[in-house]
């Protein structure tokens, strides 16, 4: 069963994303987007290290067709670092300690900021 959950902003309430894949477990962090479809605009994957570490919370690019947002959080979901996450680059990673990363559409980078931070609760009809 598929973990959906509505990402908001935490001081003003405005939703970000309707749907992001929580994933914690080693597959689907090992998997990721690769191979996958584009995203929809409301949509996204937040993956979930472990701990907090700014090497250990990088990304790759290999095997992706499209360009994502990549958000990265700390452990209290205040976002430390934004990127726009290319094809086939062999590497991303912020500059300092986060425990999770989200993938999502470009267009999302116009709506975060460094400091900002989300709050996740869950989806509403949201099933695997």
């Amino acid at each position: 069963m598929t973990d959906w959950r509505t990402m908001r902003n935490a001081d003003t309430g405005a939703v970000l994303l309707e749907r992001v894949r929580w994933c914690n477990s080693f597959w689907c962090r090992f998997r990721g987007l690769m191979m996958h479809r584009p995203l929809a605009p409301d949509e996204g994957l937040l993956i979930v290290f472990s701990s907090e570490s700014a090497t250990g919370a990088s990304i790759h690019m290999f095997f992706m067709r499209f360009a994502i947002a990549a958000v990265w959080l700390d452990r209290e979901f205040r976002v430390v670092h934004t990127a726009l996450a290319r094809p086939w680059r062999p590497y991303y990673a912020p500059p300092t300690p986060a425990r999770y990363v989200l993938e999502a559409p470009p267009a999302v980078l116009e709506r975060v900021a460094v400091g900002d931070r989300f709050v996740f609760e869950a989806a509403e009809g949201a099933a695997g």
